[in-house]
């Protein structure tokens, strides 16, 4: 379709198309594109986190592997819609239950360090990181997000019939509201989701961030950036779930400076690195053991849900 295929002549005109497509919720193949990144940088974050803590349970083996099949799943529903709809809403399901039993395992390695929960800040420094895992479930909501999303191409509304006998499982009530819920997603009129979710996201990468950098005793300035953004961002995104002028204000403007700060801290993190005994000779072991590298683009992917969030309508009912 010319109205809706991009030229790279225009960039005015190409900007207004990926504007309306993600408007009107047709953006289900760059989404799984996304997802398939996201789960392999997740995945390698996750993957040399437990290398630390020496793959001592079998079940720390699973956000691995769930990750690289987020991630295949993610690419097949690049290239079909019916994988989209079947292998990547599964996959999706599975990972984000994966990140559930591993933020309990995560409370309970805390409680089980000398001390537990009496000395809470202690053993959160120096224990398992406790949020990590609800940040893995990011990717596996993306993709859970992209399997009810129309195709770029679509001429017409898709009808979406993978999650009948889901339906007819739920009470009547319950199942109006799925139905209305994969609706609006179909239509891009999800913005207040994606907010709520955009906002979590950023509290639990400061969050993480801080503890990071507690470790580190903030040796440089810019180690405060992500504790200072990470607030300020979630508190537009909430904001934006009640304020309609905030989502296109306020939200945009912070998810910008969040994802310039991602950058940044990915290069302070790549250097860091590069900088440890042994440089590029040893560079698996100085990526297992320097400053995590990957970290600062999933606080990258907070600010990437906020920009969404600002791009999408909203429903008429009442959250």
């Amino acid at each position: 379709m010319t109205s809706t295929s991009l030229t790279f002549a225009h960039p005015d005109r190409d900007a207004e198309v990926i504007a309306n497509a993600l408007r009107e919720g047709r953006f289900q193949r760059s989404l799984s594109l996304l997802t398939a990144a996201a789960s392999v940088i997740s995945g390698l974050e996750v993957a040399y986190e437990h290398y630390r803590g020496s793959y001592s349970r079998r079940v720390m083996y699973t956000p691995v592997i769930l990750s690289g099949v987020l991630a295949v799943a993610a690419i097949a529903a690049f290239f079909s819609r019916r994988a989209a709809r079947t292998v990547l809403r599964a996959a999706s399901f599975i990972t984000l239950v994966d990140a559930g039993v591993g933020f309990y395992f995560h409370i309970r390695g805390i409680a089980r360090k000398p001390g537990g929960w009496r000395l809470p800040m202690t053993n959160l420094i120096m224990g398992p990181p406790i949020l990590a895992p609800l940040l893995f479930g990011t990717s596996a909501y993306l993709g859970l997000i992209a399997s009810y999303l129309q195709r770029e191409d679509a001429n017409v509304m898709e009808s979406d019939g993978a999650d009948h006998w889901i339906r007819r499982l739920l009470p009547a009530r319950a199942s109006r509201n799925l139905i209305s819920a994969e609706q609006d997603i179909r239509e891009g009129k999800f913005q207040r989701q994606v907010a709520i979710v955009a906002g979590v996201s950023s509290l639990l990468s400061g969050f993480e961030a801080y503890y990071s950098h507690y470790k580190n005793n903030f040796r440089y300035k810019v180690q405060w950036s992500p504790v200072i953004i990470a607030p300020l961002l979630a508190a537009s995104a909430f904001g934006s779930v009640a304020e309609p002028r905030l989502a296109t204000t306020a939200l945009p403007a912070l998810s910008a400076v969040a994802g310039a700060d991602a950058a940044v801290g990915f290069y302070y993190h790549a250097r860091g690195v590069l900088r440890r005994p042994g440089g590029r000779k040893h560079l698996l072991y100085n990526i297992m053991y320097g400053p995590p590298i990957f970290a600062p683009l999933l606080f990258g992917a907070a600010a990437m849900l906020g920009g969404l969030a600002s791009l999408l309508r909203r429903n008429t009912r009442t959250p």
